[in-house]
């Protein structure tokens, strides 16, 4: 028979899918095989009716190192010469999807995986020749196809004992490329478990096994014996209830480099407009470049059990970044190349059932096992806060009760816990910020509020602060920071005192204030201190700790909170203070700047000059 010719568009489209669509050349073995499986279904379909359809179905790999031939032989429904000609002569010629279309049983169609024409022709990237021998289910004839590439094809009769299709490919010299890795046993069992695992139909070679026999000379004796490379079953199509907890683990540790068991895992079955199963896992520790950009976010994405993407990150937001897992859907649509999807809005679809569920899961793990739940936030809690904040607080109200804080009181609380735990007269919500909550315990203001028996959170993440502020409020109470310049818990009789005590001491805040230009927008008189001579709080809604944050931005060095010098009247320097001012305006000068290094210290500022600082300490304590 004379060689055909392609179709002029689609022998360009064939130049163009060898060079550019495929983006990986090991993809060719995927698309072969789900081509195989895709055989196979036709033919199960059948036998549903028809028990002459009925055999035990698989997959064959063959690997021939002398011819330099690979071959993927399938006995599903197998095609006639005029479905060659059709399927094969015309690229983006579907039969899957022809069938799809004409099925009846709509669910058994959806577990097709080919829905284009043009993954066969991904083998045209390793190959020179391809040669496709096929026998049609009802037919005693068999047909074969024969192509080099764009240059056209043949189909001509062949034998062949039983209906299905047989692919063989002779591979390419190697040079640039090592096509002969192909013909490799490891090779091709780590393209099967990567890609094609999942398949429901076993895929077996023929592997080379030791036995305990020796030769004559010592060696030991080799032989050949067929085995199946997949597991064919994934274990997220499996009901949780038949899964042991070693089986997840072992599968996590497995396909995500991690050595440690997952902390949590998490199944779900999903219907609807986009239906999808998942597995998905809650790590028991950040890996080791979680909080780099090398870190890979996204979820394994499968299409009826067939790898499409490593690490689909539209899946997630990033604010669930650390979530580990795969998602399997038969209702995507793939681009020609298998490699992408058409259509984001499936993506969203599944993306948002995967947030609610996730959510919930983390809602229920806070209730249901709070140590663990503390673990986990202890490790990923600053991503979620950060979640919180994204977007000027678009996803507040989904994370703000899953957020969890230190307090003074030394426990662990969440903002519900906080007010459900607070005395009936406290009305606001308190909080301190720093870098750690050791130093925010001893600050001034926090002991005087602990004092009255308030509990206060303390903020010990760069984000929290901000996340506040967006928040403002929860449940009706306010949220204050007990360094803030306008926090008072004094009653109106001691507000009024305080009045007074400031007016009698108003010349001395003043010369404070002028000794201090430029480094204080205010000097007050405050009840909070303690046994503290000073402290320092912040004007405004710029807070100390928010102006150091901005700050170690590059660019942003320049950013400062205005700062409010805060005295204590009842201190013994308050005293000494007072009697430099009138007395010697040099020293006078000089401990309002003691004052004033020693608040910057308490609430975490470095002083401008240590130098200078220490030399201030030692001449006040002579």
């Amino acid at each position: 028979m004379a060689k055909k010719q392609f179709k002029a568009e689609s022998k360009r489209l064939l130049d163009l899918m060898i060079d550019s669509i495929y983006t990986n050349k090991e993809i060719f073995l995927r698309e072969l095989i789900s081509n195989a499986s895709d055989a196979i279904d036709k033919l199960h379909f059948l036998s549903l009716t028809d028990e002459n359809a009925r055999r035990d179905f698989r997959i064959l790999i063959k690997r021939d190192r002398e011819s330099r031939t690979l071959t993927v032989e399938d006995n599903g429904i197998g095609m006639s010469a005029e479905e060659l000609e059709s399927n094969l002569g015309t690229i983006a010629k579907s039969g899957t999807l022809d069938f799809k279309k004409k099925a009846e049983d709509k669910t058994a169609a959806e577990e097709l995986i080919g829905q284009f024409g043009v993954g066969f022709y991904a083998c045209f990237m390793v190959a020179d020749e391809v040669t496709v021998v096929s026998r049609k289910y009802g037919e005693t004839a068999a047909h074969k196809w024969t192509s080099s590439g764009a240059s056209g094809y043949e189909i001509t009769d062949a034998e062949r004992g039983e209906c299905g299709t047989t692919v063989t490919l002779r591979l390419k010299p190697d040079g640039d490329e090592n096509y002969s890795q192909y013909l490799e046993e490891y090779t091709i069992r780590s393209l099967v478990k990567h890609y094609s695992d999942y398949i429901r139909y076993p895929i077996i070679t023929d592997v080379v096994k030791y036995t305990d026999k020796k030769t004559e000379d010592g060696k030991p004796v080799t032989e050949t014996a067929e085995e199946t490379l997949n597991s064919m079953v994934p274990i997220w199509k499996r009901r949780k209830s038949e899964v042991k907890d070693e089986e997840y683990n072992d599968f996590y540790t497995d396909n995500f480099a991690d050595g440690d068991a997952p902390a949590k895992v998490i199944t779900a079955n999903m219907e609807g407009a986009v239906g999808f199963t998942a597995l998905l896992f809650i790590p028991s520790r950040p890996p080791y470049d979680y909080y780099t950009k090398a870190y890979k976010r996204g979820l394994k994405l499968y299409s009826s059990g067939v790898l499409i993407m490593d690490s689909c990150e539209k899946l997630l937001p990033d604010w669930l970044g650390f979530v580990r897992g795969v998602v399997d859907s038969s209702d995507l649509s793939l681009n020609i190349s298998r490699e992408m999807l058409q259509h984001d809005r499936q993506l969203r679809e599944i993306a948002k059932a995967l947030e609610k569920k996730l959510l919930s899961e983390l809602a229920k793990w806070m209730a249901d096992d709070r140590e663990k739940y503390e673990k986990f936030f202890a490790n990923f809690g600053i991503t979620l806060k950060f979640g919180a904040y994204e977007g000027f607080g678009v996803n507040l109200d989904k994370l703000k009760d899953l957020l969890l804080y230190k307090t003074a009181k030394g426990k662990t609380v969440s903002l519900k816990e906080y007010v459900a735990a607070m005395p009936e007269d406290q009305k606001d919500i308190y909080y301190a910020s720093g870098s750690d909550a050791v130093s925010l315990g001893s600050l001034p203001q926090v002991t005087a509020v602990s004092a009255k028996g308030y509990d206060v959170l303390l903020l010990t993440d760069n984000v929290d602060e901000f996340v506040f502020k967006i928040l403002g409020k929860y449940d009706d109470k306010q949220l204050k920071s007990v360094s803030s310049d306008s926090f008072d818990l004094s009653t109106d009789e001691e507000k009024s005192e305080a009045e007074k005590k400031a007016e009698k001491h108003r010349t001395l805040l003043d010369d404070v204030k002028t000794a201090l230009a430029g480094k204080v927008a205010e000097v007050r008189l405050s009840s909070l201190l303690g046994d503290y001579a000073s402290g320092l709080s912040a004007k405004g809604e710029l807070s100390i700790e928010m102006a150091k944050v901005l700050a170690s931005v590059p660019g942003n060095e320049k950013i400062k909170a205005e700062y409010v010098l805060e005295l204590n009247p009842d201190h013994p320097v308050f005293a000494l203070l007072a009697s430099l001012d009138e007395s010697d305006k040099t020293r006078f000068g000089r401990l309002c700047v003691l004052l004033y290094t020693e608040a910057m210290l308490t609430v975490g500022i470095e002083p401008e000059n240590p130098g200078e600082f220490v030399k201030l300490v030692n001449e006040f304590i002579k």
